[in-house]
């Protein structure tokens, strides 16, 4: 384990072999100039058994940044469709990204190497097929601080750059992410087949999916439903935890939903600052369709776009059972991840009401949503107590009294204890997230070729909930110029 070379990879390219109408074979572009190593994870090369001293190597640079190809790589662009802000797209797939191949650990899982930034398909409509250094650092750092946090997603093994000069809003450099993810498949997947009526290509990939991923519905008789079923309870639980961490996507398009229920193609993302149940991360959504507080409607909607598509394969009523059971299933989780934020042990009836009343606080007060439920550790449960770290937090201090009083009442009949309930809360309240601005100051320094930021972040969203005095600075709220940073899709 952990000891293998670029060449001794191993590599079983199962959706390479699916019919040719899922994809397209090619090879990535290479970079007119040479590529050249900017991060490194070795926590991702750890899933596919990868020596990290490879990633020293130029051959790395090589393989990652698109000019040359490991032994057993069979490249493709993956063919999908997809609802782009409510409206159906009949044609979409990778427009800029190449499945280089699927890799096996010595455990027997397999991972999709997925090359960002790759090169033109003959999907990239008329896009040039490449990612910019900036929009690489984001994913590359948002998706290992989202697996940190516990939050199902891709992951990211490097990123390589370029000097070969790309226009986006103005111009930038080039650069690749190698991303992992167990499927890349998408709800977009398939609609595509559906709507051009190829039902028999719509069951080959349902069949591969469940094969790879849903094995134990293989022989079931409704295998179809109770696959969907299955995608409905995993793409709830996904969306409630972005909920319940402030976290918004930004473009929840039915092409950027992971059919295993994984957080998928990150690009106007964003953890809130200041509490806001309408944030908005994408400058594009200008009627705020993907807002924060959208999200899990949208979650929703999607789902029955995939359920539409499965229509020939599973019994409607079927699949509406499966659709039926999302928000029940969203609720409860997102409740259970809220009690657990505010340090409650028991499941009551006011719960929601209390909840509520507190994000409620928050917004009245423009106030920090990691900093404030951090800080909610160090509550005081003694009648009488004022809690002054806390209430500093909000405008209305005779309001969040009254909160206070019920908190504390309920924490009392819970016979909660101070310092065990801080610890608790500690392990799923985060210290440090990936703000916007910490983001932004990382891709300013790497424009100048200095990388070290990018790695220093890595570092510590890889252990959000740990207390490090050399680090606070990271946890503060941003300054003003970093309040309201301009997030796009081409980020």
């Amino acid at each position: 384990m952990g000891n293998r070379q670029l060449e001794t990879l191993v590599f079983d390219n199962t959706y390479a072999r699916l019919p040719a109408a899922f994809y397209a074979k090619l090879n990535p572009t290479p970079f007119s100039s040479p590529p050249y190593l900017v991060s490194f994870n070795p926590t991702a090369a750890a899933l596919i058994d990868l020596e990290p001293g490879e990633a020293k190597r130029p051959e790395f640079a090589g393989v990652f940044g698109g000019g040359m190809l490991a032994p057993g790589m069979d490249p493709l662009a993956m063919l999908y469709a997809g609802h782009q802000f409510g409206v159906y797209v009949p044609q979409l797939g990778d427009g800029r990204a190449i499945l280089l191949g699927e890799a096996i650990n010595g455990r027997g899982e397999r991972w999709d190497l997925h090359l960002k930034g790759a090169g033109i398909t003959p999907f990239s409509r008329d896009g040039d097929g490449r990612a910019v250094l900036r929009s690489t650092i984001r994913e590359y750092l948002c998706s290992e601080a989202m697996h940190a946090l516990g939050i199902p997603t891709t992951r990211a093994l490097c990123i390589v750059g370029s000097d070969d000069k790309v226009y986006r809003e103005q111009i930038e450099t080039g650069a690749t992410l190698l991303r992992m993810s167990p499927s890349h498949v998408r709800f977009g997947t398939f609609e595509i087949f559906y709507y051009r009526k190829q039902h028999d290509l719509l069951k080959v990939l349902a069949d591969s999916v469940i094969d790879g991923h849903f094995a134990h519905l293989r022989e079931a008789s409704d295998k179809y439903a109770r696959f969907f079923a299955e995608v409905v309870e995993r793409t709830a639980t996904l969306i409630a935890r972005w909920q319940a961490v402030g976290w918004a996507h930004g473009v929840m398009n039915t092409d950027n939903m992971s059919i295993i229920g994984l957080t998928l193609d990150y690009g106007p993302f964003g953890f809130m600052d200041d509490y806001d149940a309408g944030f908005i991360c994408n400058h594009s959504d200008h009627n705020g369709r993907y807002a924060y507080n959208q999200q899990p409607y949208i979650g929703l909607w999607n789902l029955s776009c995939l359920a539409q598509a499965l229509l020939p394969l599973a019994e409607k009523e079927a699949l509406k059972t499966g659709l039926d059971a999302y928000m029940p299933q969203y609720e409860r989780e997102y409740r259970a991840l809220m009690r657990a934020k505010l340090g409650l042990t028991q499941e009551r009836g006011d719960d929601d009401e209390l909840i509520r009343d507190f994000l409620s606080l928050l917004q009245e007060s423009h106030a920090d949503y990691t900093i404030v439920f951090r800080e909610l550790g160090t509550f005081a449960s003694a009648p009488g107590a004022k809690d002054e770290r806390v209430r500093e937090h909000f405008l209305n201090r005779d309001r969040f009294d009254e909160w206070a009083f019920r908190y504390q009442n309920r924490l009392q009949s819970e016979q909660s204890r101070d310092d065990e309930r801080r610890c608790a809360m500690n392990g799923v309240n985060p210290k440090y997230v990936l703000r916007n601005y910490l983001a932004q100051i990382a891709i300013e320094k790497a424009r100048q070729k200095d990388y070290a930021e990018i790695d220093r972040l890595l570092t510590l969203l890889q252990n959000p909930y740990a207390e490090r005095s050399d680090m606070e600075g990271y946890a503060a709220a941003p300054p003003n110029w970093g309040k309201h940073l301009s997030v796009s899709c081409s980020s």
